[in-house]
């Protein structure tokens, strides 16, 4: 139910926009409209990525899986390959920081804030 409220909240935020570029209005009925059809198509999404990696024998849905989703949009199909591969890159990256750091004893920003919450806790014991 919180999720539908936050849909339709989105929606019509979505569709204030539209008003204000394009000089269109909405009546509360086309956007709850809009709403409902937008949380019924996730829901849809929702058990279709499921089935594609229940298909593939794995138990979480990966970003195959979204793209065989996406399939039929050649632009969509084009962005989330653009940014699937701009977070797999950025991902190497933070590895290999985080290896070499390793290596020269370094700690990363999270380790640092771990270590200094833990070096409280122990001071406040």
């Amino acid at each position: 139910q919180r999720l539908k409220a936050a849909v339709h909240y989105t929606v019509g935020c979505l569709c204030q926009e539209v008003e204000e570029d394009k000089g269109v209005q909405f009546s509360k009925q086309s956007i709850a409209a809009i709403s409902e059809i937008t949380f019924r198509q996730c829901e849809i999404f929702a058990k279709d990525l499921e089935m594609f990696a229940r298909h593939a024998k794995r138990t979480t849905v990966n970003t195959e899986d979204v793209k065989l989703l996406a399939r039929r949009s050649s632009s969509l199909l084009k962005y989330i390959t653009q940014k699937s591969e701009e977070l797999a890159s950025s991902n190497t990256e933070q590895k290999k920081k985080k290896k070499s750091g390793a290596a020269k004893g370094e700690r990363t920003p999270g380790e640092q804030e771990a270590a200094v919450t833990e070096n409280e806790d122990s001071n406040m014991a």
